[in-house]
C-alpha cells in the first residue's frame, strides 16, 4: 500500500549555483522527529522540512556544511552527499567517495562525446566523512545543526564538529581500502561503473555502517562498518575493530542489485537496493535481522527478508523516478524519496512528491 506525501521547498534555497532544483537530485532523506533531513547529490548543503498539520513537510530551511567543516574545496565542488545518520547527538554525514566518467551530451559531434567517455573526474569533496552537532530546539520542536554545544547526555563534554582525516584525493578510508582483497581493484573505476561507490549511512551505538552501491561481485553486495575517534586536534580517525582492522565487511545477496540506502529500526538494518549501473531495475527494500553486534557476515538471499518493491521509472519514464532515498517512520511505513523526478511526481514550482510505503513482511 502506498501514499505520497508533498515535499514543499522554498524558492529561495532550493537552487544551487547552476540553477538545478533540490527536488531534481534528492540523495537521501532521514527521519528525526517531525523533520525530514534531505540531501541533493549536487550540493554542498543539507535541507531541513518540517512536519505541518496537513501531512506534509514544508518550512524549507538549509544548512551549508562550509559553515559547520573544513571541505578540501570550499565553495567549489558539490559533495555528492550520499548518506546521513544520526547517533549521540551527531548528524553524520558522507560523500560518495566516487569517481564519475564524464557524460556524452547528444548535440556535440560525435568524436568529442567518444572523447567525453574516456575522461574519468574527481570532485575533492566526495571524500567526507563527518558529524556536526545536531540537538532540539526547546522552544520550536525542531532539530538544528551546531558548530559546537554542550552535551545534553553528558554534562561538561562538548559537541564539536569533526571529520575523517582527509584531503582532495583520499581520506583515510579509501587508503585502507585501496589495500583490500575484495575492493582494491574497483578503487580507480567510476562508480557508475561498477566502481567504489558509497550509498548509505547507519548508526548503531559507535558503529558506522557504509552501504556499497558498487562494487557488486557476482551479484553479492557490501557493507562495511567503522567506528571513528576523534584525536586530541578534533580529527576524526578510524578505530581499530575487534577482527583486528580498521573495518569489517559484509556481504550480502541481493541477485545483482548494489545499496541505495541503508537505516536501522532497533537492531535490524532495512536496505534499499537497487541497479549499480546506470539503468532502470527493480528497487527493492530488504531487512537484514539483527544485523549488529556480529562478525563479518556472508547472507544469501533467503537469510534477508524481501519486504517491498520500489516503484521506478520505464518505458517513456525510462532514467526518472530512481529511488534514492529511505525514511523509517515507524515499525511499518518508511518514506522513500526519488532522483530524476518524473513530471508527474513534481507539484508546482518547488514541491515533490515523495513515497510512503507500508512494508509487507
Amino acid at each position: 500500500m502506498k501514499k505520497k506525501v508533498i515535499l514543499q521547498f522554498d524558492p529561495q534555497h532550493s537552487r544551487n549555483p547552476e540553477g538545478k532544483h533540490v527536488r531534481d537530485g534528492l540523495s537521501t532523506v532521514l527521519a528525526i522527529g517531525n523533520n525530514l533531513w534531505l540531501s541533493c547529490d549536487e550540493r554542498t548543503t543539507i535541507e531541513r522540512l518540517s512536519l505541518q498539520a496537513d501531512g506534509s513537510y514544508a518550512q524549507h530551511q538549509s544548512f551549508d556544511l562550509e559553515d559547520y567543516l573544513d571541505l578540501p574545496a570550499k565553495g567549489k565542488s558539490e559533495i555528492d552527499i550520499e548518506g546521513m545518520g544520526i547517533a549521540d547527538n551527531y548528524l553524520w554525514i558522507m560523500g560518495s567517495h566516487s569517481l564519475k566518467r564524464s557524460k556524452p551530451k547528444r548535440h556535440q559531434p560525435i568524436q568529442k562525446q567518444i572523447e567525453k567517455l574516456a575522461k574519468v573526474k574527481n570532485d575533492p569533496n566526495r571524500y567526507l566523512l563527518a558529524r556536526i552537532p545536531i540537538l532540539k530546539d526547546a522552544e520550536t520542536g525542531e532539530y538544528t545543526l551546531m558548530q559546537k554545544a554542550d552535551d545534553p547526555n553528558s554534562p561538561g563534554h562538548t559537541l564539536r564538529a569533526a571529520q575523517l582525516h582527509g584531503d582532495t584525493h583520499s581520506s583515510i578510508l579509501t587508503e585502507v581500502l585501496e589495500k583490500d582483497e575484495h575492493i582494491a581493484a574497483f578503487m580507480d573505476i567510476p562508480g557508475k561503473d561498477n566502481g567504489f561507490d558509497v550509498e548509505g549511512l547507519a548508526i548503531y551505538g559507535k558503529r558506522i555502517f557504509i552501504g556499497l552501491r558498487g562494487p557488486v561481485l557476482r551479484g553479492w553486495a557490501m557493507v562495511l562498518e567503522v567506528e571513528a575517534e576523534e584525536d586530541r586536534k578534533g580529527e576524526l580517525h578510524l578505530k581499530t575493530l575487534e577482527n583486528g582492522k580498521f573495518y569489517k565487511k559484509h556481504f550480502l545477496n541481493l541477485r545483482g542489485k548494489g545499496i541505495r540506502e541503508l537505516r536501522f529500526f532497533g537492531k535490524d538494518l532495512y536496505l534499499l537496493a537497487g541497479p549499480t549501473m546506470d539503468l532502470d531495475g527493480v528497487i527493492a527494500i530488504y531487512r537484514w535481522p539483527n544485523a549488529v553486534g556480529q562478525q563479518e557476515q556472508l547472507l544469501h538471499n533467503n537469510e534477508l527478508q524481501r519486504l517491498q518493491e520500489v516503484p521506478h521509472g520505464s518505458g517513456e519514464h525510462t532514467g526518472k523516478d530512481k529511488a534514492e532515498g529511505l525514511a523509517v517512520l515507524d515499525e511499518h511505513h518508511v518514506l522513500v524519496v526519488f532522483d530524476s523526478p518524473t513530471d508527474e511526481r513534481k507539484q508546482g514550482k518547488e514541491g515533490v512528491y515523495a513515497d510512503v510505503l507500508r512494508l509487507v513482511e
